[in-house]
C-alpha cells in the first residue's frame, strides 16, 4: 500500500495528532479529515481523566439529510442519527419570506425556539377556541399533542428549532390536510362540506409540507374571530423578555410550566456562557438532557457511573445529549460568548449543583469523602450558581 506520509499535501494549518502532554499516544499519518479533528480536539486527544466507553452524545446539523421544498427547508435530528437520544427529537427549519409549513398536526407536542425573523402561528383547540400570533427572534410557542396548527414566515423569513417529546418523531411523518385530502375520496369530500365534486379538482395530490404563499398581512387585517373565544392558555412565550438568572460568567433563562403554564412536556433554560466560564458540574435528577448550540465553541464533558467519563466538543448548530442523572458541564473554549438550549421531557425544570450539595453537606463529611483541603471546604457556596466564572 501506497505510503500516504509521502503524499501528505503541505498545508498552512498545524495538523494536530493524537498524542498527550504525558506522551501517550502516537502521529497519525493518514488518511485523515483533519478539518473534523480541528474541530474535535477532545475527542482526537481526550483529556487524561475520560474512561471507559459513553456512547455517541454529539450530532451536528450539519451531516443530516436537508428536505428543500418551494418556500423552505428542513433538518431533523432524531434516534435514527443520534440513538441515545430516545426522550427528544429536533428539528431546524427555515422558511422563506411568505413561505408556509402547511397546516398539519402531530402526536407529539411541539416546542419551538425562534432562532432569527419572525412568522404568524395559529392553531385550534377541541373546543373551536382559535390563536393566532405573530412570534420574532427569542420567543417559544408551544403546540400541545393533536392540536392542528401552522406557520408562516413574515417578510423577513424566519429560522426556527422544534422540539418534539419523543426522540423517534420524525417531522415528515405529520398528519397534514394536504395529505388528508389527496387520500380522501372526492365524493367523501363533497359530503364533508356540502359542496359539488369540482369545488376540489385543484386539490394537492400529496403532502405539500412546506409551500410559497404571500407575505401575511398585519395580523388585524388577517384575525378570524371564534365564537367560543381565543385559546385561554398562550401558546407563545417571550422567553428573551424574561429576567435571566445573572452569576459571574454568564446567565439562564429558565422556562417551564411555572412560567409557561401550556408547556407540560417540555422544559427549558437558555444558558449563556462567556469566554473563560462554564455550566458548572451538575447533574438532572428528572430526565435526559437534549441541548442545542446556539452560537459559540465548547466542550462538555459526561461523566456516568462506575468511572466512565467522556469528552465531546460542541459548536453552533450541534445537539448534544446527556442521560437522566448523569454529571456534566459545558465549558466555552471559544472567544465568543457561548448560547445554547437545554432542553428535557418534564413539565419542571431541575437540576443538582455539585457545589452547592457538597456546601449544604457536614463539612467533616465531605472532608473525609474527598481528602479535601481547607481551601476547597472554605470555597463551597450555598447557593447556586448555574454558570460560574474565576480569575
Amino acid at each position: 500500500m501506497e505510503d500516504h506520509r509521502k503524499r501528505m499535501p503541505a498545508s498552512p494549518i498545524k495538523v494536530p495528532q493524537p498524542v498527550r502532554k504525558d506522551g501517550a499516544g502516537g502521529p497519525d499519518f493518514g488518511p485523515r479529515d483533519v478539518l473534523r479533528d480541528l474541530e474535535n480536539p477532545d475527542m482526537l486527544v481526550p483529556p487524561a481523566t475520560d474512561a471507559g466507553l459513553l456512547p455517541n452524545m454529539k450530532f451536528s446539523f450539519s451531516d443530516t439529510h436537508m428536505q428543500l421544498n418551494q418556500g423552505g427547508w428542513s433538518r431533523e435530528i432524531t434516534v435514527r442519527d443520534l440513538p441515545i437520544a430516545t426522550t427528544l427529537a429536533g428539528v431546524n427549519m427555515s422558511l422563506v419570506p411568505g413561505g408556509v409549513r402547511e397546516l398539519h398536526w402531530h402526536q407529539q407536542s411541539e416546542w419551538a425556539y425562534m432562532i432569527w425573523g419572525r412568522a404568524r402561528i395559529t392553531s385550534v383547540d377541541a373546543h373551536g377556541r382559535n390563536f393566532i400570533a405573530d412570534v420574532e427572534k427569542g420567543d417559544l410557542w408551544f403546540f400541545p399533542a393533536g392540536l392542528p396548527h401552522s406557520i408562516q414566515a413574515l417578510a423577513e423569513g424566519c429560522e426556527f428549532l422544534l422540539v418534539f417529546d419523543d426522540g423517534s418523531f420524525s417531522d415528515l411523518n405529520t398528519l397534514s390536510i394536504s395529505d388528508w385530502f389527496a387520500h380522501t375520496p372526492k365524493d367523501v369530500l363533497a359530503a364533508n362540506f356540502g359542496v359539488p365534486e369540482s369545488a376540489f379538482d385543484g386539490r394537492p395530490d400529496s403532502q405539500l409540507y412546506i409551500f410559497m404563499d404571500r407575505v401575511p398581512g398585519p395580523i388585524a387585517s388577517e384575525a378570524v374571530e371564534s365564537p367560543y373565544g381565543p385559546i385561554p392558555l398562550s401558546f407563545k412565550h417571550k422567553l428573551l423578555a424574561q429576567e435571566p438568572l445573572r452569576t459571574p460568567g454568564g446567565s439562564v433563562r429558565i422556562v417551564d410550566s411555572s412560567n409557561f403554564p401550556v408547556s407540560k412536556t417540555i422544559a427549558a433554560a437558555l444558558v449563556e456562557i462567556e469566554p473563560g466560564a462554564m455550566r458548572e458540574l451538575h447533574w438532572h435528577p428528572n430526565n435526559d438532557e437534549w441541548q442545542y448550540y446556539l452560537s459559540g465553541q465548547g466542550r462538555m464533558t459526561v461523566f456516568g457511573g462506575n468511572g466512565v467519563a467522556r469528552t465531546f466538543d460542541v459548536r453552533a448548530g450541534d445537539v448534544g445529549y446527556v442521560p437522566f442523572a448523569f454529571g456534566h458541564y459545558v465549558q466555552n473554549t471559544g472567544s465568543e460568548t457561548l448560547w445554547f438550549l437545554e432542553m428535557f421531557r418534564s413539565d419542571r425544570f431541575a437540576d443538582v449543583s455539585l457545589n452547592q450539595w457538597m456546601a449544604l453537606t457536614p463539612r467533616d463529611l465531605v472532608q473525609a469523602n474527598l481528602n479535601a483541603t481547607p481551601e476547597l471546604l472554605n470555597a463551597l457556596r450555598k447557593v447556586k450558581w448555574p454558570v460560574v466564572k474565576y480569575p
